[in-house]
Protein backbone atom coordinates (compact mmCIF):
# COMPACT_ATOMS: atom_id res chain seq x y z
CA UNK A 1 0.00 0.00 0.00
CA UNK A 2 1.31 3.42 -0.96
CA UNK A 3 0.89 6.62 1.59
CA UNK A 4 -0.54 9.72 1.33
CA UNK A 5 1.23 13.05 1.84
CA UNK A 6 0.57 15.88 3.50
CA UNK A 7 2.84 18.57 2.89
CA UNK A 8 4.10 21.86 4.27
CA UNK A 9 5.80 23.78 2.24
CA UNK A 10 7.94 27.16 2.95
CA UNK A 11 7.88 27.11 6.75
CA UNK A 12 9.91 30.25 7.66
CA UNK A 13 11.62 30.63 11.14
CA UNK A 14 14.52 32.78 12.58
CA UNK A 15 17.21 30.81 13.62
CA UNK A 16 21.06 30.94 15.13
CA UNK A 17 22.00 27.91 13.67
CA UNK A 18 25.41 27.45 11.87
CA UNK A 19 29.21 27.21 12.43
CA UNK A 20 30.28 30.69 12.49
CA UNK A 21 29.92 33.16 15.32
CA UNK A 22 28.17 35.79 12.86
CA UNK A 23 25.61 33.15 12.45
CA UNK A 24 25.15 32.40 16.10
CA UNK A 25 25.23 36.21 16.98
CA UNK A 26 23.47 37.64 14.37
CA UNK A 27 20.72 34.93 12.99
CA UNK A 28 19.09 34.03 9.89
CA UNK A 29 15.82 33.05 8.06
CA UNK A 30 15.38 29.18 7.23
CA UNK A 31 12.75 27.86 5.06
CA UNK A 32 11.49 24.58 5.98
CA UNK A 33 9.31 22.09 3.93
CA UNK A 34 8.10 18.52 5.63
CA UNK A 35 6.22 15.63 3.68
CA UNK A 36 4.20 13.31 5.65
CA UNK A 37 3.80 9.96 4.61
CA UNK A 38 0.55 8.69 6.44
CA UNK A 39 -2.43 7.17 5.43
CA UNK A 40 -5.45 9.34 5.36
CA UNK A 41 -8.41 6.93 5.17
CA UNK A 42 -9.22 6.90 8.61
CA UNK A 43 -9.26 10.55 8.99
CA UNK A 44 -11.30 11.19 5.88
CA UNK A 45 -13.58 8.18 6.58
CA UNK A 46 -14.66 9.94 9.52
CA UNK A 47 -14.16 13.75 8.86
CA UNK A 48 -12.15 13.56 11.47
CA UNK A 49 -9.02 16.04 12.16
CA UNK A 50 -7.84 13.41 15.39
CA UNK A 51 -6.91 10.69 12.98
CA UNK A 52 -4.68 12.63 10.90
CA UNK A 53 -2.15 15.51 11.59
CA UNK A 54 -2.83 18.62 12.49
CA UNK A 55 -0.80 20.64 10.43
CA UNK A 56 -0.86 24.25 12.09
CA UNK A 57 0.28 22.58 15.69
CA UNK A 58 2.71 20.77 13.71
CA UNK A 59 4.08 24.23 12.28
CA UNK A 60 4.35 25.85 15.70
CA UNK A 61 6.44 22.61 17.09
CA UNK A 62 8.80 22.60 13.90
CA UNK A 63 9.13 26.60 14.30
CA UNK A 64 10.04 26.51 18.05
CA UNK A 65 12.80 23.59 17.08
CA UNK A 66 14.17 26.19 14.39
CA UNK A 67 14.14 28.91 16.87
CA UNK A 68 15.19 26.56 19.51
CA UNK A 69 18.75 25.69 20.82
CA UNK A 70 21.22 26.20 17.83
CA UNK A 71 22.93 23.63 16.36
CA UNK A 72 26.25 23.71 13.81
CA UNK A 73 24.96 22.09 10.59
CA UNK A 74 21.42 22.06 8.79
CA UNK A 75 21.83 18.84 8.75
CA UNK A 76 21.46 18.49 12.46
CA UNK A 77 18.16 20.61 12.43
CA UNK A 78 17.01 17.99 9.68
CA UNK A 79 17.35 15.29 11.94
CA UNK A 80 15.58 17.07 14.69
CA UNK A 81 12.40 18.55 12.77
CA UNK A 82 11.97 14.93 11.28
CA UNK A 83 11.97 13.46 14.53
CA UNK A 84 9.44 16.12 15.52
CA UNK A 85 7.10 15.04 12.69
CA UNK A 86 7.49 11.06 13.32
CA UNK A 87 5.97 11.71 16.90
CA UNK A 88 2.73 12.56 15.16
CA UNK A 89 1.09 9.18 15.81
CA UNK A 90 -0.23 8.62 12.02
CA UNK A 91 3.27 9.19 9.98
CA UNK A 92 4.68 6.16 9.19
CA UNK A 93 7.59 8.29 6.95
CA UNK A 94 8.62 12.12 6.35
CA UNK A 95 10.88 14.10 4.20
CA UNK A 96 12.28 17.03 5.09
CA UNK A 97 13.98 20.27 3.46
CA UNK A 98 15.76 22.45 5.15
CA UNK A 99 16.70 25.83 3.37
CA UNK A 100 19.32 27.84 4.22
CA UNK A 101 19.16 31.33 1.94
CA UNK A 102 21.52 33.25 3.25
CA UNK A 103 24.63 30.72 4.02
CA UNK A 104 28.04 32.09 4.17
CA UNK A 105 28.72 31.11 0.43
CA UNK A 106 31.15 33.59 -1.13
CA UNK A 107 29.65 33.20 -4.95
CA UNK A 108 25.99 33.83 -5.88
CA UNK A 109 23.71 31.64 -5.41
CA UNK A 110 20.01 31.21 -4.57
CA UNK A 111 19.68 28.22 -1.90
CA UNK A 112 21.89 25.88 0.17
CA UNK A 113 19.42 22.94 1.35
CA UNK A 114 19.49 19.30 2.95
CA UNK A 115 17.09 16.76 2.38
CA UNK A 116 16.61 14.01 4.58
CA UNK A 117 14.10 10.99 4.43
CA UNK A 118 13.21 9.39 7.53
CA UNK A 119 11.11 6.52 8.18
CA UNK A 120 9.59 4.77 11.52
CA UNK A 121 11.69 1.48 12.43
Amino acid sequence: MSLDRIELRGLRARGRHGCLPAERELGQEFVVDVELGLDTRPAAAGDDLSRTVDYGSLAGRLVAVVEGEPVNLIETLAERLAGICLKEAPVAEVEVTVHKPSAPVPHPFTDVAVKIRRSRP
